[in-house]
C-alpha cells in the first residue's frame, strides 16, 4: 500500500501528538541539514491550514567555522517564509564528551530562549532512530533502550526556571517571555520519515541544507553505526525495521510501566521525598524484569538521574539486594534489612555547596528560610558525619544516620543550624525537584520516566 503524502503525514503526527487544540505558538530547532530545513519547510506549509505561529531557533555551537554561515543560512530562509529566527550561541568549555555537552547544551540554551513556547519541534527521522536503537544495542540495553527516542517527551533543564539569554550571545527575535511551569515538550513528528524521504521533499521545494563534515567522522560512535547500517541492509536489517521495533517495544515499555506502578503501590511504604523504601519479601515475589525496574527507577529517582544505569551493574546490584547485602551505584546506596530495602543518596557523590538558600543544591533540592531567619553567612551543604554529631537525641530522629548522611543542611561555618529533612530547625523548609520537576513521589517518577 502507498504511503500518504510526506506533508499529509506530517499533519497526521502532528495532529496525534499536539491536537486537536494545537498551541497558538510552536517552537522549532533547525541546524540547517537537510532534515531540519525539510521539517521547516513541512511547518511552514501545514500553519497555513492550523494558523500556528513558527518560533525558530539555530544553536550555534562554534565547533566549526563554517557554523556561523550556517546560523545565517537558516535565518535567511525563516525571513522568506515570515518566521521570526534567532541565532544562540554556545562556546563549549572543553570538559568531558564535546556531543554530549552541545546535547545537554541545546536543551538548557532552547529552554533559555522559548519563553513561553511549550512545544518545539526537533528533525529526528526513522534513520535517527534506528541509528539510536543499534547504538543502544551495543551497549546491552533492555527493553526501555531499545524503545528507542519518544516521539513526544517532556524535559525540564532549569528546575527553578530558566534564566532569559544573556545580551550579546543570541540574535534575531525571541518569543515572549511570559513565565509558566518548568521545562518543555520535546517534540519528533518526523520519527517515521526517512532521511531519504525528508532531503527529496526539500529537493522539490528547492529548499537549501547544509553538509556537516562532522557526519563523515568516524571518531563518532553514531557515524560508525551510520556506516555499519548500510551494510546491514543488504541482511533486511533496515532502518524502517529497527524502527518499528522500537515502536513494538515502546508498546511493550507502556505495559512494562503499568506492571511497575501496580507493584510500587503494593510493596513500596510510605518513605521521605528523595528516598524509596521497599518491603523485602515483596520484591522476592516480583517477577524478574518488575524487580530490575522497580530497583533502577529507584536509583533514577534518589540521585535525579535522566539516564539508567548500565543493565549488567543493575542487574548485579539487584541479585545482592535480594541476598540481602546492597551496595552502591548511580550516585545512590542501596541497604537491606531483615524486612525492607531503603534506597537514599549516596552521600560520597554529595560535593554540591551554595550559598544562596534558595538556590538549587545537588540538583534537587531548595531551602527556604523563613523572612524572620537571619541567614546570613550560612551555605547548604550535605549533613555528613560532622552534622550528625552535632545532632542530640539522635535516637528520636526519622532515619538511620547512613540514609542522614546526604541530606541537605544548613551551615555557618562549622555550626550545623538546621537540617529540614530531620525536623531539625526551624523556619527553614526543603523542597525536592527531581529532573527539574517537582517531586510528587515515587510513584509518579515511575509512571512518567
Amino acid at each position: 500500500m502507498n504511503e500518504p503524502p510526506l506533508q499529509q503525514r506530517f499533519a497526521d503526527q502532528m495532529g496525534q501528538l499536539l491536537g486537536p487544540d494545537f498551541p497558538p505558538d510552536i517552537g522549532l530547532a533547525v541546524s540547517g541539514g537537510g532534515d531540519s530545513m525539510a521539517m521547516l519547510y513541512l511547518a511552514h506549509n501545514w500553519t497555513h491550514i492550523y494558523g500556528v505561529r513558527l518560533w525558530v531557533i539555530t544553536i550555534d555551537h562554534g565547533l566549526r567555522a563554517e557554523s556561523a554561515a550556517e546560523a545565517e543560512m537558516v535565518a535567511r530562509e525563516c525571513a522568506t517564509l515570515g518566521w521570526p529566527h534567532t541565532r544562540v550561541l554556545w562556546s563549549w568549555d572543553g570538559r568531558g564528551n564535546v556531543q554530549a555537552a552541545a546535547r545537554q547544551a541545546r536543551l538548557e540554551l532552547i529552554d533559555r530562549w522559548r519563553g513561553s513556547v511549550k512545544h518545539v519541534l526537533f528533525a529526528h527521522t526513522e534513520d535517527d532512530q534506528a541509528e539510536t536503537v543499534l547504538m543502544r544495542l551495543a551497549r546491552g540495553s533492555g527493553v526501555d533502550g531499545l524503545a528507542g527516542m519518544q516521539a513526544i517527551r517532556l524535559v525540564a533543564p532549569h528546575a527553578l526556571g530558566a534564566p532569559e539569554l544573556e545580551p550579546g550571545t543570541y540574535a534575531g527575535q525571541t518569543p515572549p517571555q511570559a513565565g509558566g511551569t518548568p521545562g518543555f515538550d520535546v517534540v519528533r513528528p518526523c520519527l517515521g520519515m526517512s532521511r531519504a524521504e525528508l532531503r527529496h521533499y526539500a529537493r522539490v521545494l528547492q529548499a537549501p541544507w547544509i553538509e556537516d563534515p562532522s557526519n563523515e567522522d568516524r571518531s563518532y560512535d553514531r557515524v560508525r553505526i551510520r556506516q555499519l547500517l548500510t551494510l546491514l541492509r543488504h541482511e533486511g536489517i533496515t532502518a524502517s525495521v529497527l524502527a518499528k521495533t522500537a515502536t513494538r517495544l515502546s508498546r511493550a515499555r507502556a505495559g512494562l510501566t503499568a506492571r511497575l506502578s501496580d507493584a510500587v503501590d503494593r510493596i513500596c511504604m510510605n518513605a521521605p521525598l528523595g528516598q524509596v523504601l521497599i518491603e523485602r519479601d515483596g520484591l522476592a515475589a516480583l517477577d524478574g524484569e518488575t524487580q530490575l525496574r522497580m530497583l533502577t527507577a529507584s536509583l533514577r529517582y534518589v540521585a535525579s538521574s535522566p539516564y539508567r544505569p548500565r543493565e549488567a551493574a543493575s542487574e548485579d546490584l539487584l541479585e545482592r539486594a535480594l541476598s540481602g547485602r546492597g551496595g552502591t551505584l548511580h550516585g545512590a546506596e542501596v541497604v537491606v534489612s531483615k524486612s525492607e530495602i531503603r534506597v537514599f543518596r549516596e552521600a560520597a557523590c554529595v560535593r554540591d555547596e551554595v550559598s544562596d538558600l534558595e538556590a538549587l543544591w545537588d540538583g534537587q533540592w531548595v531551602l527556604k528560610g523563613d523572612d524572620s531567619l537571619d541567614t546570613r553567612g550560612a551555605t547548604v551543604r550535605a549533613l555528613g558525619d560532622k552534622g550528625w554529631r552535632q545532632i542530640e537525641a539522635r535516637e528520636n530522629l526519622p532515619l538511620t544516620m547512613r540514609a542522614s548522611l546526604g541530606l541537605p543542611s544548613v551551615w555557618r561555618e562549622d555550626v550545623m543550624l538546621a537540617c529540614p529533612a530531620l525536623g531539625i530547625g526551624s523556619g527553614i523548609t526543603a523542597e525536592r525537584y527531581v529532573l527539574g520537576r517537582r517531586d510528587t513521589g515515587f510513584r509518579a517518577f515511575c509512571l512518567s520516566h
